[in-house]
């Protein structure tokens, strides 16, 4: 008997997928009913002989193939609604639940035995999603029944878009904010969400059923793991498990507390990179992107290429992007395509010093595989498409990369930079994408060939900074207040847009509220008010309301200078986390880490305690500038190296040196100069920031108080004035010499943008006046050179001071209206400005034209791809109305209307100077065309009015062009 049913069993499942296709449901049940026809007792005595076997096949699988059996047997009327809730009682042991259904079916006869057989084979098949049959009514009078009939194709309908349809079923009143949470539950696997969002369609009568029935159809078709791979099944959900853990609570930058990332997230400003010097005719920039977007078909550099590159300064918000984007697969919310999921750190993977392969790699140091290891890893090599590995922070990996060491193994083991490299070349685990994140300067030429797009995280807007600080402060008032103070102080804005300075804001928003002497202007000055605040809150309670003094910052000056010296080892050596040996070395005590400044780091070694990190690379760098700034065991003529012009890298042996001593309570100059000369060049940028203004006279007072002797400060202070100079010096010295004819031209070269920023931190009217005095450029190019509003700051105060009139040209960068504003003070020695591409609007333009009429040295104005509407032309007029020598506007590529381009052609009839304006792909239709025709009509200087890319038809353009042949079209 066991024989003949194990025969009847295997023909069985081979024969009904092919058997069962295409059958209406009414043929479907009759063709299962004949073929139980007279082997009734039979097949329910071998059903039964079986048993064991039965239980086994069923639990070999997950809960969610478990369930995915129940689905067809739904569907199929086999279970009764009541059948099916006794089966879905949440706690019982998978083995108890398939004991319970072989039982129910059993009770039910032959015919519905040879149906559970059909399920299980159905669940366990490696075909395409299951079709909505061509009866589907979404209109249908009986929903419910509908849901139920077709809840195989539903429930893969629905998986990937659970999140969305039930933000719209809140909206309509069909679901509570409490039975959203209910199948929000982050132990429910998304098509276990869709399961549970069903089943309350069935018992809830508001018109829920209906609603999902209409919707569901529009839903595409996602692909899911199948059934018969129960090791990956496994193996997805205790990924998605572990990754939900590490993503959803977002340890602020101290570690004082947790907050839940989906309440605090803020989006980004995400803008695709463009090529620099295209050969294709100027577009409009994509509008802002959104995470969503990650992996959209625009901008593409190579189409076989696997990776996303995510580029974006210091603290833009990079890490936490992707602790989103993990968050957002882990729950089901989106990037549904991919089934497995791999985050790593590349500062913890820098740490690995054994060779490991990609086995290794994605089981050991990220989440192993309870059972079936092998079957797992075979799946990912044979389905790389649907696998995504993240790589946070690139530039902190000591590696330069190179495509040199091929490696296409994905067993044998190599080192970790080999393996980093080959994955993102796509020699291993091709088809799977990868997202890299780094800042601009460690990202080279070599590994942009390997780069599919790329990105740019441009950091908060200005909306941004209020949403965010609104998440951070939801007492009444003080968001509000917050938002007043960075809208009164331009300086203090223009710092935020970064987000680790809105994190500080909303850190010390009681200091900033509180104190009446002005607020940051500076970078320095920033991270000195986080370090009174947390020097504050380890204080006594009456050391408060002092604030920070000499004697607070005098009582802890050794912590500070462990920490100190430990940042400065870190940088020399490119090492970002800190195991308990090097603390030790360093003298850095349980103690000197309560301060907070040392957090656990997110990923440590498995097996292993936690290393330690600084809260963020910045006050890793912070540190290390306040250890060359305080330390009376270093002299001043260390600082040589800091401020010195170099290129990137430096000799192997050196690195090699530094990296096998460990920082002591002596050091040799020797040692310390090794460090700084092999420290990663943006790293050393930062320090030598804060350096500038740790040593600047503003801050002499505080941090002489800490010293055995003023004069070792003013040494320290003199150094680097001269160190600065000198490289701004030989900056200069190296632009090349104007062309015969034209003025002289300079291009940002690699450590321009910091030496300025470095002499704003040390806010120095004579040493920025000596500082320009012999630079005569005609033309200063910044373009795509990642310029915010705290560089614009820089800017500003530095070519104020120039003595010839220069063009300005900052395209393709950040600056937007709160740079704008940083920019005013130094409108006065421009001659040309050239802000295309700058997220500026009709704020900031306004207040620049403002400033610009008492401007005369300014005579052109370049706005393209911008935000400008019609509100500021009535400011754009004025500026052509009123000055005498102004000779060229470009507005293309915005959003103005006629009734602008009417104000501007009022301003054109009492202009005698302007020579071009430039009108191109904006909204202008023949009303504002005629408007301008009659300006022209009464001004005989303008050469050019550029009108193409408008709202005319080919009819009115032809009407149009032989009216006046300075308006092109």
């Amino acid at each position: 008997m066991n024989a003949i049913f194990a025969t009847a069993f295997h023909r069985v499942l081979v024969a009904k997928a092919g058997s069962l296709q295409g059958l209406g449901r009414e043929r479907l049940m009759f063709a299962r009913r004949h073929a139980a026809t007279g082997c009734e007792m039979c097949t329910q005595e071998a059903f039964q002989a079986q048993r064991s076997q039965l239980v086994g096949l069923l639990v070999s699988g997950s809960l969610e193939g478990f369930e995915s059996v129940l689905d067809w047997l739904l569907s199929w009327d086999v279970l009764s609604w009541e059948d099916y809730e006794g089966l879905s009682v949440l706690g019982l042991p998978l083995s108890h639940l398939a004991r319970r259904l072989l039982d129910t079916v059993w009770n039910k006869g032959a015919w519905a035995c040879e149906q559970l057989l059909a399920a299980v084979q159905e669940a366990r098949a490696d075909g395409p999603s299951p079709e909505l049959r061509g009866h589907w009514d979404p209109h249908s009078s009986h929903p419910a029944r509908d849901l139920q009939s077709h809840r195989p194709a539903i429930v893969r309908r629905l998986c990937s878009h659970v999140e969305g349809v039930l933000d719209r079923a809140q909206e309509r009143g069909f679901v509570s904010p409490y039975e959203c949470d209910e199948i929000r539950l982050p132990v429910f696997t998304p098509s276990q969400r869709a399961r549970r969002l069903l089943d309350l369609a069935t018992v809830k009568v508001n018109g829920l059923a209906a609603f999902l029935l209409q919707h569901v159809q529009e839903l595409p078709v996602s692909r899911t793991l199948p059934f018969k791979d129960a090791a990956c099944t496994k193996y997805m959900s205790k990924l998605r498990a572990t990754v939900s853990a590490q993503s959803r609570f977002l340890s602020t930058y101290d570690g004082a507390e947790n907050l839940c990332l989906e309440e605090i997230y803020t989006e980004n400003v995400l803008e695709i990179r463009t090529e620099v010097g295209a050969a294709e005719p100027p577009q409009k920039s994509p509008a802002a992107l959104g995470l969503e977007d990650l992996f959209s078909t625009r901008g593409h550099l190579n189409e076989d290429a696997d990776t996303v590159l995510v580029v974006g300064e210091a603290g833009s918000g990079k890490s936490t992007l992707l602790q989103q984007l993990h968050l957002q697969w882990a729950t089901g919310r989106d990037f549904q395509e991919f089934l497995f999921v791999f985050p790593f750190s590349c500062r913890q993977l820098q740490c690995i010093a054994k060779p490991l392969s990609v086995r290794t790699l994605l089981f050991e140091h990220c989440c192993w595989p309870d059972v079936g290891q092998q079957e797992v890893f075979q799946f990912l090599l044979d389905h790389p498409d649907r696998v995504l590995l993240t790589f946070d922070g690139f530039d902190e990996f000591r590696f330069r990369f190179t495509d040199r060491e091929r490696h296409c193994s994905p067993t044998d083991p190599t080192s970790v930079q080999t393996l980093l490299f080959n994955l993102l070349q796509g020699n291993l685990l091709k088809n799977a994408r990868k997202v890299l994140t780094s800042r601009p300067d460690a990202v080279s030429a070599f590994l942009r060939k390997y780069v599919r797009t790329e990105l740019t995280l441009k950091g908060f807007s200005e909306d941004g900074i209020e949403l965010y600080l609104r998440k951070c402060h939801r007492e009444p008032g003080v968001a509000d207040r917050l938002v007043g103070l960075l809208r009164a102080t331009s300086a203090l804005h223009g710092l935020c847009h970064l987000p680790v300075f809105s994190w500080m804001v909303s850190k010390c928003h009681q200091e900033l509220l509180l104190q009446g002497g002005g607020s940051p202007k500076t970078t320095t000055d920033m991270y000195l008010l986080i370090l009174q605040h947390f020097l504050l809150h380890g204080a006594p309670p009456d050391s408060a309301r002092r604030g920070l003094g000499p004697g607070l910052l005098r009582a802890r000056l050794p912590t500070l200078l462990h920490l100190g010296r430990l940042a400065l080892w870190g940088l020399g050596t490119s090492c970002y986390v800190f195991s308990t040996p090097q603390l030790q070395a360093a003298h850095v005590d349980s103690e000197d880490v309560s301060l907070g400044f040392l957090v656990h780091a997110k990923r440590g070694a498995p097996g292993s305690t936690a290393p330690l990190e600084f809260l963020h690379i910045t006050f890793q760098c912070f540190f290390a500038a306040f250890y060359l700034a305080l330390s009376a065991e270093l002299p001043p003529s260390l600082l040589r190296h800091v401020f010195r012009r170099r290129g990137p890298g430096g000799p192997l042996l050196a690195r090699l040196r530094a990296a096998l001593c460990v920082p002591g309570s002596r050091r040799e100059e020797g040692s310390v100069a090794t460090l700084l000369r092999e420290a990663e060049p943006h790293n050393l940028q930062i320090t030598a920031a804060f350096l500038a203004g740790l040593v600047s006279r503003e801050h002499r007072v505080l941090l002489a108080e800490c010293q055995a002797s003023e004069k070792a400060l003013l040494r320290r202070q003199a150094c680097a004035r001269r160190c600065l100079a000198r490289s701004l010096r030989e900056h200069f010295q190296a632009i090349p010499p104007a062309v015969p004819g034209e003025a002289k031209s300079m291009h940002a070269m690699p450590g321009f943008v910091w030496l300025i920023r470095s002499l704003y931190e040390m806010r120095e009217e004579q040493l920025a006046r000596e500082a320009v005095r012999g630079l005569n450029v005609g033309h200063l190019k910044l373009t795509f050179c990642g310029v915010g509003p705290a560089e614009c700051a820089a800017l500003a105060f530095v070519l104020r001071h120039l003595r010839q009139p220069v063009a300005l040209q900052l395209d393709h960068n950040s600056v937007g209206d709160v740079g704008v504003e940083q920019l005013l003070p130094c409108l006065g020695v421009c001659k040309a400005l050239y802000l295309r591409d700058n997220n500026i609007s009709d704020r900031g333009i306004c207040k620049l034209i403002e400033h610009a009429l008492h401007c005369e040295k300014l005579q052109k104005l370049a706005l393209f791809n911008n935000k400008l509407t019609d509100g500021c032309a009535h400011s754009m007029a004025r500026l052509l109305g009123c000055r005498r020598n102004f000779l060229a506007l470009s507005l293309e590529e915005n959003h103005l209307q006629d009734e602008g381009v009417c104000f501007l052609a009022e301003g054109l009839k009492s202009n005698s100077s302007l020579k071009v304006l430039k009108l191109s792909n904006n909204r202008v239709t023949c009303l504002g065309a005629e408007a301008l025709l009659k300006a022209l009509e009464r001004n005989d200087t303008i050469l050019e009015v550029w009108l193409r890319g408008n709202s005319f038809s080919p009819e009115e353009m032809e009407r149009l062009s032989h009216r006046d042949a300075r308006l092109l079209l």
